[in-house]
């Protein structure tokens, strides 16, 4: 609710009277449907009984999968159901791990058209030790709408610039960003690009290819200064030199230049992520490349790099007019024939909810359907690191889980029940809510 008050205050000293009763008038609208969630998660010890178990990783089994104090104690047709265990009934249902969107902006924005819910690009070119965990609004409203669509964990990354800031993983369920915090973060790099920017840049290709050179050439400063802060810090560290002058965005960059942490780059076009292979391995990094909309293009290449890639949107257009209008599609899994690891990304804020269909997408022009889902669980966490603690469904992970009564990838299936770090999670959103006040209207009127 503070967003809607900060915005009104806003609204109060900038718009016209008319303008003001509207917006006031769409403000008390969002307190009453708000007024409305009163269900609350809940914690204990849950025993779902009679499903059908999509494990991902162990194959499909049937039976009772247990959770306890936030973790899976057991799955399978002999498990013993704990005294005062709370019994759910998944007779005809499905239990599916909880997908994992490797790339969005969920939590840092909330209205793309109005700049105050924005808080995902920070001025300047090099900003690598701006945390987009800190930004993150666990109020947001996006939240309750993607995560009762099967999807419990999301990468919220940052944006604009050289190197936009440090992404984070997280739980889709928490009153504060550290306890929805789950266990990854990463400087992002935006790697510099060649071709145009759209239809009115009307540079030469020569021009062009001097920009990228220059912008290269300034990337390559950057990280030159990067390996001698860390030169610097090692030194100090030893107690045989000074601490370094503070330089918060170079600080940010010694994991990665030391190896301890991954640089996600954002790269798309083919021959940048020629151009982007080469200055990885020649600096070897550990790097996990973003975007990838032509990978399709340099699939051997990729996986002969052994760079694992979160590809995404799915959903969309080709990047050329010349190409078929199915390579977003296939993209995914052209790269995973070649032997590239992939996972997938919506790169979405308002409708991550549709990542099983990217997905579903991707399984049904090539990929097929056991992959796709892997690239919507367990890669994912693979890439990021927490594998030992969710992707999939295994005792002693996390209960990051969901039930359905059909196959998540298509649009009929409904969700049934959600589980995050073992809290169960009631199926609202703003949609349900709007849904269940105009479904029986009483306009108050005689």
């Amino acid at each position: 609710m503070h967003l809607n008050f900060y915005l009104a205050n806003n609204l109060l000293m900038n718009y016209p009277m008319k303008r003001i009763y509207i917006f006031l008038a769409a403000v008390l609208f969002t307190v009453s449907v708000h007024s409305q969630m009163v269900q609350k998660s809940r914690t204990g010890t849950f025993a779902l009984t009679n499903a059908k178990i999509e494990t991902v990783t162990q194959g499909e089994k049937t039976g009772t999968l247990l959770i306890r104090d936030g973790k899976i104690a057991a799955i399978g047709e002999s498990v013993t159901i704990p005294q005062g265990a709370e019994v759910i009934d998944c007779k005809g249902l499905t239990i599916y791990p909880g997908m994992i969107d490797g790339g969005t902006k969920l939590g840092l924005q909330e209205i793309q058209s109005i700049d105050l819910t924005q808080d995902f690009n920070e001025l300047g070119e090099v900003n690598p030790q701006v945390q987009a965990l800190t930004g993150v609004n666990p109020n947001s409203v996006l939240i309750p709408v993607t995560r009762v669509n099967g999807i419990t964990t999301v990468l919220t990354t940052p944006d604009g610039g050289l190197f936009s800031g440090t992404a984070a993983l997280i739980n889709l369920h928490g009153y504060t960003p550290d306890q929805m915090y789950a266990g990854f973060k990463a400087v992002l790099l935006n790697f510099p690009a060649a071709g145009r920017t759209g239809r009115r840049d009307n540079r030469t290709e020569e021009e062009m290819e001097e920009d990228k050179k220059k912008r290269l050439k300034n990337l390559d400063g950057v990280w030159e200064k990067a390996i001698a802060y860390a030169k610097i810090d090692s030194v100090w560290r030893t107690g045989k030199g000074e601490e370094p002058v503070y330089y918060p965005e170079m600080a940010a960059l010694v994991p990665v230049v030391r190896g301890e942490a991954k640089l996600l780059i954002e790269v798309n076009t083919a021959s940048d992520i020629q151009t982007a292979i080469a200055w990885v391995q020649e600096r070897k990094i550990d790097a996990v490349f973003t975007g990838v909309m032509e990978g399709w293009r340099v699939a051997d290449e990729l996986a002969k790099a052994k760079i694992p890639v979160i590809t995404g949107p799915v959903l969309d257009s080709p990047r050329r007019t010349s190409d078929r209008y199915d390579r977003p599609y296939a993209n995914a899994g052209i790269m995973l024939k070649a032997g590239v690891k992939v996972a997938i990304r919506t790169n979405d804020t308002e409708n991550v909810r549709n990542l099983p269909y990217h997905a579903g997408f991707a399984a049904t022009y090539g990929m097929g359907r056991e992959e796709a889902l892997k690239a919507v669980t367990i890669v994912p966490a693979e890439i990021f690191g927490v594998a030992d603690r969710m992707g999939s469904l295994e005792v002693g992970k996390e209960a990051n889980l969901f039930v359905a009564d059909g196959d998540p990838f298509e649009t009929k299936t409904q969700i049934k029940s959600l589980f995050i770090q073992g809290w169960w999670v009631p199926l609202e959103s703003r949609q349900t809510l709007l849904y269940d006040e105009f479904l029986n209207r009483t306009p108050g009127v005689k």
